[in-house]
């Protein structure tokens, strides 16, 4: 669905974006049930497997939220799954898919954070980085459809030269390898895979002006086509550091034009916040800012 506000412009490069996430298909792309690669990590009740594992129901209610984890950890590769987000009032609430290296001090970690709103509003989708501990790399995108609709296509890409965040085949967000300028970047710590669906009323919505309408509960999100290709760990000792990983061929150095021109119409219509121009956090822009895709 496009957002009635869009200009004619926005709405003829939409459907552009659409037959082209229709004709691109991931390499090697193989959709699993559930319990091959996945389980329950917190409040089992809250989760429901349906269409015979190959999908997943998440609850909220004021009791619990839930979360589930991947049985594996994984070094560099390709993760994806198709989500259908909560409709109508989810203010105050957040669904999570993100990996996370489950460590402290020197956390590895790439979110998708989905952030509800009022009946009406876009939904806003947040990513973060975090390399060796370090992190606070916050990009704002709001979505260019209502994602509580249909079915869509999160992916995170990640080789030894950039990790890139995708949104049905669309790029939103490209943090490449800038250790060369002292930047950290995550390809030591192998990280499992995560989703959550909980309470964050106190920032997730207009930074926590708007909170959660309990009257509204339980609140469902639902998951499915779930795809993990990359080294397990453990697993092959070689397997990380292979040159002949489809993930490390050259197609996935840089964007194709077509990605680039993409990323650009996401970054330049439907971008509300980057670190990077943020002056209060950061009076002088972190190096890796600029860098370009």
């Amino acid at each position: 669905m496009v957002v009635s506000l869009f200009s004619s412009r926005n709405v003829f490069f939409t459907i552009s974006l659409c037959l082209f996430a229709a004709l691109y298909r991931p390499v090697l792309s193989r959709p699993a049930k559930f319990e091959d690669d996945f389980r329950i990590a917190w409040s089992d009740t809250h989760i429901t497997q349906i269409d015979g594992g190959r999908a997943i129901q998440l609850k909220l209610d004021p009791s619990s939220g839930c979360g589930f984890a991947s049985k594996k950890q994984y070094l560099f590769g390709r993760v994806s799954m198709k989500i259908k987000l909560i409709p109508g009032d989810s203010a105050g609430t957040v669904a999570a898919f993100y990996m996370n290296s489950d460590t402290n001090s020197v956390r590895d970690e790439l979110d998708f954070e989905f952030l509800g709103n009022r009946s009406g509003q876009p939904y806003t989708v947040q990513t973060n980085v975090f390399a060796h501990g370090k992190g606070d790399r916050e990009q704002r995108v709001n979505l260019w459809f209502d994602p509580s609709r249909d079915f869509h296509e999160y992916a995170i890409s990640w080789n030894h030269l950039r990790i890139v965040f995708y949104v049905d085949n669309v790029p939103i967000r490209v943090y490449k390898n800038n250790e060369a300028r002292k930047v950290p970047y995550p390809r030591f710590q192998p990280m499992g895979i995560y989703s959550t669906l909980w309470e964050a009323d106190d920032w997730a919505t207009r930074g926590g002006i708007e909170k959660i309408n309990w009257s509204g509960a339980p609140f469902y999100a639902y998951y499915k086509d779930f795809d993990i290709e990359g080294c397990p760990v453990p697993g092959p000792t070689y397997c990380p550091s292979n040159p002949k990983n489809w993930w490390e061929g050259s197609a996935y150095h840089q964007l194709s034009p077509v990605e680039a021109r993409s990323y650009r119409w996401v970054r330049v219509n439907h971008m509300v916040y980057d670190y990077c121009t943020d002056k209060s956090r950061f009076p002088v822009p972190p190096p890796e800012c600029s860098a370009g895709i």
